[in-house]
């Protein structure tokens, strides 16, 4: 992951954007105040980094919740449906690789590295689907266990009918309507 050190000007936006998101949805993250997420961001400047790419993604991140036993705030990509900047792309590098014709531009496991975030796992993703209803038209690739990926496949969860469904696929396989969501810890 490249390093890219924020602009005041793109920080300040930042942090403006990520506090209205907090204050909106208070619900995601009952009991927690964003002065010390705003404290904990600006004492880790490395990570307005990532937050930044998963808004300019348009990942929407938010703080879901709060680990007590290493003192880090957990933000998820909490965009309605699965990041517009972050579809049509396939599993990860060996799958992106295996294509011989009508290859994606990109991977999400390749995507997520590069920004410094983490591809939500299937339990992760279940959790955001606790907060609200997402991925109700899209769907997105979440972690896939290694022994599923040595077999060629991987793994994408959505919510249709009030409830979520994780599926499989090829992990060469890409959609105008998939894409991944991620997570970063501060």
């Amino acid at each position: 992951m490249t390093k890219i050190e924020l602009s005041p000007e793109q920080r300040e936006g930042l942090l403006k954007t990520l506090k209205a998101r907090f204050e909106k949805n208070m619900s995601r993250h009952t009991g927690l105040e964003w002065a010390d997420v705003q404290a904990k961001l600006e004492a880790n400047p490395e990570k307005l980094w990532p937050l930044h790419e998963m808004e300019a993604t348009g990942g929407e991140p938010d703080v879901v919740g709060y680990d007590s036993k290493t003192g880090e705030y957990i933000f998820y990509d909490c965009s309605t449906e699965s990041p517009k900047g972050r579809r049509s792309v396939c599993y990860d590098r060996e799958a992106l690789e295996s294509r011989k014709e009508h290859k994606p531009k990109n991977s999400a496991v390749d995507m997520a590295a590069a920004m410094g975030i983490e591809l939500l796992t299937e339990e992760q993703y279940r959790e955001l689907q606790q907060l609200g209803d997402f991925d109700m038209k899209t769907s997105s690739w979440v972690l896939t266990p290694e022994r599923i990926r040595k077999l060629g496949g991987a793994l994408f969860c959505d919510r249709r009918y009030d409830t979520v469904f994780v599926y499989h696929n090829g992990a060469e396989s890409y959609y105008a309507a998939r894409g991944f969501r991620g997570s970063l810890r501060v």
